[in-house]
């Protein structure tokens, strides 16, 4: 990523200022998936605790020195020693405009408490896991697609992104391997993985919207398990547009799913930090 610009977006170290609530962490690596699209990991606080499946605020300061800041999901597992993000680039975005031109070594703030209610603990037990996910929405998937406990609560963990373009298959390869590699994960965990990517704008193996999926069939296809959505069996967690949501939200409802939190687990949950 190559800043064109005249002025640096990324503020020196020295215009950083930690709180009570947010340190100053150095990026580590930058993934540039393609013109739109990135990921980047940073180092991580010995005393940052999160479980997989939630957010934190990042972000970087304004002119006025306050921190600007955007809720992002982990996309690491909640063992790993460094902390990864999936982003989207806005070019008039206040944050991702100057985010995308940031590279190892720049700093960026942190925030100390992380949230949320995409994780296990907000859902009841079950067999299947499925994970609906819409372009970036897939970043908390990878967090918890990477826990060795969820392959202990469940038969099959069922991965699901849609995006507009091929390209926008962020983690693809890692996701079709099984996660090889990965040194937590034994070969039955990795077994238990399923990924089912979709792209509604080109022309790919899967095609189509994820409802058109549920509703034709083609996302239980890899599934041992029924070959449709069975409340009493099944847990979904959603993540992705607002409208997304909205729309899977009301479609599990009247198939007899019930919402759940962290305070009442249920058979599926959404991020409300992100939908309002």
């Amino acid at each position: 990523m190559t800043d064109t610009s005249t002025a640096n977006p990324i503020p020196p170290r020295d215009e950083f200022k930690e709180s009570g609530a947010l340190t100053v962490e150095s990026v580590t690596h930058v993934q540039q998936w393609n013109d739109d699209l990135f990921s980047l990991k940073m180092t991580r606080p010995a005393s940052f605790r999160f479980r997989s499946g939630e957010f934190v605020m990042i972000g970087l300061p304004k002119e006025d020195g306050k921190p600007l800041l955007r809720a992002y999901s982990m996309a690491s597992p909640s063992y790993a020693e460094e902390l990864e993000f999936l982003s989207i680039i806005v070019q008039d975005g206040p944050l991702t405009s100057r985010l995308q031109h940031i590279k190892p070594g720049d700093p960026v703030y942190l925030g100390k408490k992380p949230t949320g209610t995409l994780v296990t603990d907000a859902l009841l037990p079950g067999k299947r896991l499925f994970m609906l996910s819409t372009g970036t929405g897939l970043a908390p998937f990878m967090s918890l697609v990477r826990d060795p406990e969820v392959y202990g609560m469940y038969d099959e963990v069922i991965v699901v992104h849609s995006v507009r373009r091929v390209a926008d298959l962020a983690y693809r390869e890692l996701l079709e391997s099984k996660l090889e590699g990965d040194p937590l994960l034994d070969d039955e965990d990795r077994e238990r993985m399923i990924y089912v990517p979709t792209v509604t704008r080109e022309s790919f193996r899967n095609q189509g919207r994820i409802q058109t999926m549920i509703e034709d069939g083609r996302l239980f296809e890899q599934s041992k398990g029924p070959q449709r959505f069975v409340p009493e069996e099944d847990r979904v967690m959603l993540c992705g547009s607002m409208a997304m949501i909205k729309d899977h939200a009301a479609d599990l409802e009247q198939r007899g799913f019930t919402e759940g939190s962290n305070a009442n687990p249920g058979q599926y949950v959404i991020e409300r930090a992100f939908v309002g």
